[in-house]
Protein backbone atom coordinates (compact mmCIF):
# COMPACT_ATOMS: atom_id res chain seq x y z
CA UNK A 1 0.00 0.00 0.00
CA UNK A 2 1.55 3.40 -1.10
CA UNK A 3 0.93 7.15 0.74
CA UNK A 4 -0.49 9.91 -1.39
CA UNK A 5 1.12 12.70 0.61
CA UNK A 6 0.96 16.38 -0.48
CA UNK A 7 4.47 17.75 -1.04
CA UNK A 8 6.78 20.61 -1.03
CA UNK A 9 5.38 22.70 -3.22
CA UNK A 10 8.06 25.70 -2.43
CA UNK A 11 8.89 28.56 -0.42
CA UNK A 12 6.79 29.59 2.02
CA UNK A 13 3.94 27.45 0.70
CA UNK A 14 2.62 25.60 3.76
CA UNK A 15 -0.25 23.94 2.19
CA UNK A 16 -3.35 24.12 -0.18
CA UNK A 17 -6.92 22.90 -0.86
CA UNK A 18 -7.84 20.41 -3.13
CA UNK A 19 -9.24 21.58 -6.18
CA UNK A 20 -10.11 18.06 -8.01
CA UNK A 21 -9.08 14.57 -8.18
CA UNK A 22 -8.29 13.55 -11.78
CA UNK A 23 -9.91 10.01 -11.06
CA UNK A 24 -12.23 8.09 -8.91
CA UNK A 25 -12.13 6.14 -6.08
CA UNK A 26 -11.81 2.77 -7.02
CA UNK A 27 -9.68 3.60 -10.44
CA UNK A 28 -6.30 1.99 -11.32
CA UNK A 29 -3.72 4.52 -12.15
CA UNK A 30 0.04 4.26 -12.77
CA UNK A 31 3.04 5.94 -12.04
CA UNK A 32 3.18 8.75 -13.44
CA UNK A 33 -0.71 9.69 -13.80
CA UNK A 34 -1.97 13.39 -12.38
CA UNK A 35 -3.74 12.32 -9.30
CA UNK A 36 -5.32 15.76 -8.28
CA UNK A 37 -4.70 19.16 -8.58
CA UNK A 38 -3.70 21.50 -5.53
CA UNK A 39 -4.55 25.34 -5.00
CA UNK A 40 -2.20 26.98 -2.73
CA UNK A 41 -2.18 30.76 -2.42
CA UNK A 42 0.50 31.14 -5.05
CA UNK A 43 -0.13 28.40 -7.78
CA UNK A 44 -1.60 25.13 -8.38
CA UNK A 45 0.22 22.50 -8.23
CA UNK A 46 -0.04 18.56 -9.48
CA UNK A 47 0.43 15.60 -7.44
CA UNK A 48 1.50 12.87 -9.62
CA UNK A 49 1.34 8.40 -8.81
CA UNK A 50 4.65 6.95 -7.54
CA UNK A 51 3.04 3.90 -7.88
CA UNK A 52 0.86 1.66 -10.22
CA UNK A 53 -2.42 0.11 -8.77
CA UNK A 54 -6.15 1.01 -7.28
CA UNK A 55 -6.80 4.37 -5.84
CA UNK A 56 -8.47 5.25 -2.47
CA UNK A 57 -9.35 8.43 -1.90
CA UNK A 58 -9.11 10.14 1.60
CA UNK A 59 -9.40 13.38 1.15
CA UNK A 60 -12.26 15.57 -0.59
CA UNK A 61 -12.08 18.53 -3.11
CA UNK A 62 -12.45 21.48 -0.68
CA UNK A 63 -10.81 20.24 2.01
CA UNK A 64 -7.87 22.02 3.53
CA UNK A 65 -4.33 19.86 3.41
CA UNK A 66 -1.15 20.38 4.20
CA UNK A 67 2.76 19.37 3.32
CA UNK A 68 2.70 15.84 4.39
CA UNK A 69 -1.28 14.74 4.76
CA UNK A 70 -2.11 11.73 3.06
CA UNK A 71 -4.85 12.58 0.84
CA UNK A 72 -5.55 8.98 -0.33
CA UNK A 73 -3.38 5.34 -1.07
CA UNK A 74 -2.56 3.22 -3.99
CA UNK A 75 -3.10 -0.44 -3.11
CA UNK A 76 -0.26 -1.61 -5.68
CA UNK A 77 -0.98 -4.65 -8.28
CA UNK A 78 -2.13 -4.72 -11.64
CA UNK A 79 -4.56 -3.46 -13.45
CA UNK A 80 -8.03 -5.96 -12.55
CA UNK A 81 -8.74 -8.10 -16.06
CA UNK A 82 -11.84 -7.24 -17.30
CA UNK A 83 -14.74 -9.43 -17.98
CA UNK A 84 -16.39 -10.26 -21.23
CA UNK A 85 -19.76 -9.08 -20.78
CA UNK A 86 -22.49 -11.76 -21.29
CA UNK A 87 -24.29 -11.43 -24.59
CA UNK A 88 -27.80 -10.20 -24.25
CA UNK A 89 -30.28 -12.68 -25.44
CA UNK A 90 -31.96 -12.32 -28.93
CA UNK A 91 -35.76 -11.09 -28.44
CA UNK A 92 -38.71 -13.66 -29.64
CA UNK A 93 -40.10 -12.64 -33.41
CA UNK A 94 -43.15 -11.04 -32.41
CA UNK A 95 -46.29 -12.63 -33.06
CA UNK A 96 -48.91 -11.54 -35.98
CA UNK A 97 -51.33 -9.00 -34.70
CA UNK A 98 -54.68 -10.56 -34.28
CA UNK A 99 -57.55 -9.32 -36.83
CA UNK A 100 -59.95 -7.19 -35.43
CA UNK A 101 -63.96 -8.53 -36.51
CA UNK A 102 -65.41 -6.49 -38.54
CA UNK A 103 -67.88 -3.90 -37.39
CA UNK A 104 -71.41 -4.06 -38.65
CA UNK A 105 -72.82 -0.36 -39.65
CA UNK A 106 -75.37 0.75 -37.28
CA UNK A 107 -78.64 3.11 -37.75
CA UNK A 108 -80.09 3.65 -34.56
CA UNK A 109 -78.73 7.32 -33.17
CA UNK A 110 -77.03 7.40 -29.54
CA UNK A 111 -77.50 9.44 -27.11
CA UNK A 112 -75.13 10.33 -24.76
CA UNK A 113 -75.64 11.88 -20.99
CA UNK A 114 -72.47 14.05 -20.09
CA UNK A 115 -71.97 14.86 -16.11
CA UNK A 116 -72.37 18.47 -14.92
CA UNK A 117 -68.48 19.01 -14.53
CA UNK A 118 -67.65 19.34 -10.45
CA UNK A 119 -66.13 22.65 -9.81
CA UNK A 120 -62.19 22.92 -9.80
CA UNK A 121 -60.46 22.27 -6.17
CA UNK A 122 -58.74 25.82 -4.77
CA UNK A 123 -54.72 25.61 -5.96
CA UNK A 124 -53.31 24.94 -2.83
CA UNK A 125 -51.32 27.90 -1.74
CA UNK A 126 -46.95 27.82 -3.03
CA UNK A 127 -44.62 27.06 -0.61
CA UNK A 128 -42.16 29.87 0.49
CA UNK A 129 -38.83 29.10 -1.39
CA UNK A 130 -36.01 27.89 0.08
CA UNK A 131 -33.34 30.30 1.12
CA UNK A 132 -30.97 26.83 0.13
CA UNK A 133 -31.90 26.81 -3.58
CA UNK A 134 -31.79 30.39 -4.04
CA UNK A 135 -28.11 30.58 -2.89
CA UNK A 136 -24.87 28.61 -3.25
CA UNK A 137 -22.29 28.66 -0.50
CA UNK A 138 -18.64 27.95 -1.91
CA UNK A 139 -15.00 28.38 0.64
CA UNK A 140 -12.62 30.52 -1.02
CA UNK A 141 -9.71 29.20 -2.80
CA UNK A 142 -6.33 29.91 -1.41
CA UNK A 143 -5.15 32.16 -4.15
CA UNK A 144 -8.34 34.18 -4.38
CA UNK A 145 -7.61 34.65 0.10
CA UNK A 146 -4.50 35.51 -0.60
CA UNK A 147 -5.60 38.31 -3.36
CA UNK A 148 -8.50 39.59 -0.89
CA UNK A 149 -5.61 39.61 1.85
CA UNK A 150 -2.78 41.31 0.03
CA UNK A 151 -5.57 44.11 -1.55
CA UNK A 152 -6.91 44.92 1.80
CA UNK A 153 -3.25 44.41 3.32
CA UNK A 154 -2.31 47.24 0.49
CA UNK A 155 -5.19 49.77 1.39
CA UNK A 156 -4.66 49.47 5.25
CA UNK A 157 -1.03 49.79 4.66
CA UNK A 158 0.09 52.11 2.10
CA UNK A 159 -1.16 55.77 1.21
CA UNK A 160 -2.48 54.84 -2.11
CA UNK A 161 -3.26 57.78 -4.49
CA UNK A 162 -3.74 57.76 -8.09
CA UNK A 163 -2.74 60.07 -10.95
CA UNK A 164 -4.22 60.28 -14.41
CA UNK A 165 -3.08 60.97 -18.25
CA UNK A 166 -3.94 59.30 -21.63
CA UNK A 167 -2.14 59.03 -24.77
CA UNK A 168 -2.40 58.52 -28.32
CA UNK A 169 -1.93 54.99 -30.06
CA UNK A 170 -1.74 56.43 -33.33
CA UNK A 171 2.18 55.86 -33.96
CA UNK A 172 2.88 52.89 -31.85
CA UNK A 173 -0.93 51.00 -33.97
CA UNK A 174 1.03 52.61 -37.18
CA UNK A 175 4.47 51.16 -36.67
CA UNK A 176 3.04 47.83 -34.99
CA UNK A 177 0.86 47.18 -38.36
CA UNK A 178 3.85 47.93 -40.61
CA UNK A 179 6.20 45.50 -38.46
CA UNK A 180 3.71 42.98 -37.37
CA UNK A 181 4.30 40.25 -40.64
CA UNK A 182 8.08 40.70 -40.69
CA UNK A 183 8.34 40.46 -36.52
CA UNK A 184 6.13 37.00 -36.74
CA UNK A 185 8.00 35.51 -39.67
CA UNK A 186 11.21 36.19 -37.94
CA UNK A 187 10.30 35.51 -33.91
CA UNK A 188 7.37 33.21 -34.50
CA UNK A 189 5.16 35.41 -31.76
CA UNK A 190 3.30 38.32 -32.45
CA UNK A 191 3.90 42.11 -31.67
CA UNK A 192 1.89 43.55 -29.01
CA UNK A 193 1.03 46.48 -27.48
CA UNK A 194 1.91 44.96 -23.30
CA UNK A 195 6.06 44.96 -24.97
CA UNK A 196 5.45 48.27 -25.68
CA UNK A 197 4.69 49.21 -22.46
CA UNK A 198 6.70 47.34 -20.68
CA UNK A 199 9.73 49.34 -22.22
CA UNK A 200 7.50 52.91 -21.61
CA UNK A 201 7.33 51.70 -17.93
CA UNK A 202 11.29 50.44 -17.93
CA UNK A 203 12.05 54.18 -19.54
CA UNK A 204 10.16 55.70 -17.29
CA UNK A 205 11.92 54.15 -14.05
CA UNK A 206 14.81 54.89 -15.29
CA UNK A 207 13.75 58.47 -15.25
CA UNK A 208 11.98 58.84 -12.13
CA UNK A 209 13.90 56.06 -10.03
CA UNK A 210 12.54 57.33 -6.64
CA UNK A 211 8.86 54.95 -8.07
CA UNK A 212 11.63 51.63 -8.15
CA UNK A 213 11.35 51.48 -4.23
CA UNK A 214 9.95 49.18 -1.65
CA UNK A 215 8.98 49.91 2.23
CA UNK A 216 10.73 47.52 4.75
CA UNK A 217 9.70 48.71 8.11
CA UNK A 218 11.25 52.15 8.41
CA UNK A 219 13.47 51.61 5.59
CA UNK A 220 13.62 52.58 1.83
CA UNK A 221 15.06 49.78 -0.32
CA UNK A 222 16.26 51.24 -3.65
CA UNK A 223 16.21 48.59 -6.35
CA UNK A 224 18.10 49.26 -9.33
CA UNK A 225 17.03 46.65 -11.50
CA UNK A 226 13.84 46.19 -13.55
CA UNK A 227 11.51 42.79 -12.69
CA UNK A 228 8.16 43.94 -14.42
CA UNK A 229 5.05 41.83 -13.51
CA UNK A 230 2.17 41.66 -16.00
CA UNK A 231 -0.84 40.87 -14.32
CA UNK A 232 -3.14 37.97 -16.01
CA UNK A 233 -6.60 37.31 -15.30
CA UNK A 234 -7.21 33.30 -15.07
CA UNK A 235 -9.68 31.14 -13.90
CA UNK A 236 -8.37 31.02 -10.70
CA UNK A 237 -8.24 34.52 -10.21
CA UNK A 238 -5.59 36.78 -10.54
CA UNK A 239 -1.74 36.32 -10.86
CA UNK A 240 1.28 38.29 -11.50
CA UNK A 241 3.70 36.75 -13.48
CA UNK A 242 7.60 38.66 -13.41
CA UNK A 243 9.79 39.29 -16.61
CA UNK A 244 12.83 39.41 -15.26
CA UNK A 245 15.56 41.87 -16.43
CA UNK A 246 13.11 43.47 -18.92
CA UNK A 247 15.68 46.20 -19.85
CA UNK A 248 17.97 43.94 -21.16
CA UNK A 249 15.44 42.12 -23.22
CA UNK A 250 14.22 42.70 -27.10
CA UNK A 251 10.57 43.40 -27.64
CA UNK A 252 10.50 39.50 -29.17
CA UNK A 253 12.05 38.20 -26.04
CA UNK A 254 9.05 40.53 -24.00
CA UNK A 255 6.52 38.50 -26.27
CA UNK A 256 7.84 34.98 -25.60
CA UNK A 257 8.02 35.68 -22.05
CA UNK A 258 4.70 36.60 -22.05
CA UNK A 259 3.15 33.70 -24.10
CA UNK A 260 5.10 31.25 -22.21
CA UNK A 261 3.77 32.80 -18.69
CA UNK A 262 0.23 32.69 -20.48
CA UNK A 263 0.18 28.86 -21.46
CA UNK A 264 1.95 28.14 -18.37
CA UNK A 265 -1.21 29.82 -16.32
CA UNK A 266 -3.73 27.59 -18.65
CA UNK A 267 -2.41 24.72 -17.77
CA UNK A 268 -1.70 25.13 -14.41
CA UNK A 269 1.88 24.99 -14.68
CA UNK A 270 3.33 28.30 -13.16
CA UNK A 271 5.79 28.18 -10.32
CA UNK A 272 6.40 30.13 -7.00
CA UNK A 273 9.26 31.66 -8.37
CA UNK A 274 7.55 32.58 -11.48
CA UNK A 275 5.32 34.90 -9.18
CA UNK A 276 7.56 36.69 -7.05
CA UNK A 277 10.39 39.21 -7.05
CA UNK A 278 9.04 42.33 -9.04
CA UNK A 279 9.48 45.92 -8.43
CA UNK A 280 6.56 47.43 -10.27
CA UNK A 281 3.41 46.06 -12.08
CA UNK A 282 1.46 46.68 -15.18
CA UNK A 283 -2.70 45.74 -15.27
CA UNK A 284 -4.59 46.06 -18.68
CA UNK A 285 -8.47 46.13 -18.21
CA UNK A 286 -8.24 47.30 -21.21
CA UNK A 287 -8.72 43.74 -22.52
CA UNK A 288 -12.12 43.43 -20.81
CA UNK A 289 -13.36 47.30 -22.01
CA UNK A 290 -12.52 48.74 -18.66
CA UNK A 291 -12.29 52.57 -19.90
CA UNK A 292 -10.44 53.96 -16.50
CA UNK A 293 -9.77 52.53 -13.13
CA UNK A 294 -7.62 52.69 -10.16
CA UNK A 295 -5.77 49.66 -9.74
CA UNK A 296 -4.66 48.71 -6.40
CA UNK A 297 -0.35 48.14 -6.00
CA UNK A 298 0.95 44.76 -5.08
CA UNK A 299 2.64 45.50 -2.03
CA UNK A 300 6.12 45.80 -1.11
CA UNK A 301 5.69 47.50 -4.89
CA UNK A 302 5.28 51.67 -4.94
CA UNK A 303 3.35 51.63 -8.38
CA UNK A 304 1.34 49.54 -10.86
CA UNK A 305 0.32 51.27 -14.02
CA UNK A 306 -3.46 50.71 -15.22
CA UNK A 307 -4.10 50.17 -18.80
CA UNK A 308 -7.51 50.82 -20.62
CA UNK A 309 -9.30 50.10 -23.50
CA UNK A 310 -8.25 51.84 -26.87
CA UNK A 311 -11.23 54.53 -27.75
CA UNK A 312 -11.67 56.79 -31.01
CA UNK A 313 -12.20 60.05 -29.63
CA UNK A 314 -11.89 63.74 -30.95
CA UNK A 315 -8.95 65.40 -29.96
CA UNK A 316 -7.29 68.86 -30.50
CA UNK A 317 -3.68 68.62 -32.74
CA UNK A 318 -2.27 71.59 -34.03
CA UNK A 319 -5.10 73.34 -33.36
CA UNK A 320 -7.74 71.05 -35.25
CA UNK A 321 -10.27 68.70 -33.90
CA UNK A 322 -9.25 65.18 -35.31
CA UNK A 323 -10.05 61.64 -34.20
CA UNK A 324 -7.31 59.50 -32.61
CA UNK A 325 -7.40 56.27 -30.68
CA UNK A 326 -6.76 56.56 -27.29
CA UNK A 327 -6.29 55.17 -24.08
CA UNK A 328 -6.82 56.35 -20.88
CA UNK A 329 -3.56 55.30 -18.10
CA UNK A 330 -3.74 55.27 -14.31
CA UNK A 331 -0.56 55.36 -12.35
CA UNK A 332 -1.20 54.64 -8.90
CA UNK A 333 1.74 55.15 -6.41
CA UNK A 334 2.73 54.52 -2.52
CA UNK A 335 2.16 58.18 -1.65
CA UNK A 336 4.67 57.76 1.88
CA UNK A 337 7.35 57.54 -0.43
CA UNK A 338 6.76 58.34 -4.09
CA UNK A 339 5.74 62.70 -4.11
CA UNK A 340 3.04 63.99 -6.83
CA UNK A 341 5.82 65.35 -8.98
CA UNK A 342 7.64 62.11 -9.18
CA UNK A 343 3.79 60.34 -10.24
CA UNK A 344 2.98 63.15 -12.68
CA UNK A 345 6.67 62.97 -14.19
CA UNK A 346 6.81 58.88 -14.20
CA UNK A 347 3.24 58.88 -16.09
CA UNK A 348 4.05 61.60 -18.85
CA UNK A 349 7.25 59.32 -19.33
CA UNK A 350 5.33 56.79 -20.37
CA UNK A 351 2.48 58.55 -22.64
CA UNK A 352 5.75 60.16 -24.29
CA UNK A 353 7.53 56.78 -25.16
CA UNK A 354 3.81 55.43 -26.38
CA UNK A 355 3.55 58.41 -28.87
CA UNK A 356 7.02 58.27 -29.87
CA UNK A 357 7.58 54.38 -29.95
CA UNK A 358 10.49 54.80 -32.57
CA UNK A 359 12.75 56.61 -29.80
CA UNK A 360 12.23 52.76 -27.55
CA UNK A 361 13.34 50.99 -30.64
CA UNK A 362 16.72 53.35 -30.99
CA UNK A 363 16.94 53.64 -27.57
CA UNK A 364 16.63 57.18 -28.02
Amino acid sequence: MSDIKIPALGESVTGGQIAKWHFNNGDFVKVGDILLTLETDKVAAEVTAEASGTLSIAKQPGDDVVIGDVVGQIAEGAAPAVEKAPEAPKPAPAAAPTPKAEEKPTNITEFKVVPKPEPAPEPAAKPAPSPEGRITRKKMTPLRKKIADQLVSAQKTAAILTTFNECDMSNVMALRSKLQDAFVAKNGVKLGFMSFFIKAVVEALKAVPQINVRVEGDEIVHQHYYDIGVAVGTERGLIVPVLRDADQKSFAELEQDILGYAKKAKDGKLQVSDLTGGVFTISNGGVYGSLLSTPIINPPQSGILGMHSIQQRPVAVDGQVVIRPMMNLALSYDHRVVDGKEAVTFLIRVKDCIENPARMLVGA
